[in-house]
């Protein structure tokens, strides 16, 4: 099995990559430089855009999964369209290639998960901090579920580097969820695990401690 993983530069990309790597994947990483992204040990490194539908069809060769990562800084008052942008490149590579399995990490607050953040986030955060951002999400979203991919869309609650716990709640129903968090590490281990399993198929789990 051969996955391509975009945003594996990113802290929880490179924590993907890892544990692909150590479950037996042969792992491809589409990056925008080879340089910054050399410690990526034992993967596969393609230089390239993720908006680049060029770079994306040079990256998928061979690969039978795509997990992306990709995340986007904070952005009060500018537009934010990488996630979109690249996410609908990619479903268009992806099908013209007939790679059908996606899984692809957005976050708590996108579509139809917003207002389970808690006060501080749905209030102030979110609107204040990450508005563009997730209104990229949504487009991000909308776009994989147009789509006749295999998709799994997985929102992590609030992200934090401590060590992981092994043990992760993953939820359809937020009645009751008011924000979270969860660890990097346990996100990477949950994304790895939906590869070969299709227990949230064409589903979008919300995952937490």
């Amino acid at each position: 099995m051969k996955v391509l993983v975009l945003g594996a530069t990113g802290a929880t990309g490179r924590l993907i990559v890892g544990k692909a790597i150590a479950k037996g994947y042969e792992v491809a990483a589409l990056v925008r430089s080879k340089a910054k992204a050399a410690d990526l040990a034992g993967a596969q490194l393609i230089e390239g855009e993720a908006r680049d539908p060029v770079a994306l069809t040079r990256a998928i060769a061979g690969c039978d999964a795509v997990v992306s990562s990709l995340g986007t800084a904070m952005s009060p008052f500018k537009e934010v369209t990488l996630l979109s942008t690249a996410t609908r490149a990619l479903v268009g590579v992806m099908a013209a290639q007939k790679v059908r399995r996606l899984v692809c990490i957005t976050g708590l607050g996108a579509s139809d998960s917003r207002g389970h953040g808690g006060f501080f986030f749905d209030r102030l955060f979110l609107p204040l901090m990450l508005r563009k951002v997730y209104e990229d999400k949504d487009r991000q979203e909308d776009a994989i579920r147009a789509s006749e991919l295999d998709w799994t869309i997985v929102r992590p609650t609030v992200l934090n580097d401590k060590p992981a716990r092994g043990h992760i709640n993953a939820l359809s129903d937020l009645s009751g969820v008011h924000g979270g968090t969860i660890s990097r590490a346990d996100v990477a281990e949950f994304v790895v695990q939906q590869i070969c399993v299709d227990t949230w198929l064409r589903k979008a789990p919300l995952i937490t401690w």
